[in-house]
């Protein structure tokens, strides 16, 4: 059986939901961001029980096809720009329709709907979120995060930075207390 949950935004929320699951008593075959598959099928109480469970730790069980659909989405982007260890140098759009095999306009305008913002907006959030992250870590010079994170230029990318945070990335850098979003919050 196929389910979704809600807010799995790492590798730790996959552990945690698979402690859940075994708790339960209940065999993983897979779990993906925002995907898990268990072996067999499950009662309604069980269901009910995994889902108090998971609300518990701040995910939740999704029982409808547009809200499955705007959790994969988020997935993708958080996949996209927090868990992969290559250069994002394709569009958005190419990049969402690829991965949930639909039409992007129809996409965008479901979790315009649904979300409140755009998925570019929510792209933005989670690119900004990374760079605020590489610029803690002081690993990466600013023109090599740029790179990193498709940004045609140095400049687009401090431009971008500024209108979001408030802040150049420079002087965000040379704050001691460095305010981040959990990914969770985006």
């Amino acid at each position: 059986m196929k389910f979704y949950i809600k807010n799995m935004v790492c590798s730790r929320c996959k552990m945690v939901v698979k402690a859940v699951l075994e708790n339960q008593k209940l065999l993983p075959l897979s779990i993906e961001l925002g995907e898990v598959e268990v072996e067999g099928s499950l009662s309604k109480e069980q269901l009910l029980q995994l889902d108090n469970s998971l609300k518990a730790l701040g995910f939740e069980l999704i029982d409808n096809k547009k809200s499955q659909t705007i959790e994969k989405i988020k997935n993708a982007i958080v996949t996209l720009v927090h868990h992969s260890d290559y250069e994002i140098k394709t569009s958005l759009s190419a990049f969402i329709t690829s991965q949930l095999h639909q039409d992007y306009n129809y996409l965008s305008n479901l979790f315009s709907e649904v979300e409140g913002t755009t998925i570019e907006k929510y792209f933005i959030a989670h690119k900004i979120e990374k760079v605020k992250e590489l610029l803690v870590y002081n690993e990466l010079t600013l023109s090599e995060i740029a790179n990193q994170l498709g940004y045609s230029s140095v400049a687009y990318l401090s431009n971008q930075f500024k209108k979001i945070t408030g802040l150049t990335p420079s002087h965000f850098k040379s704050l001691r207390e460095h305010k981040r979003k959990n990914i969770e919050e985006l």
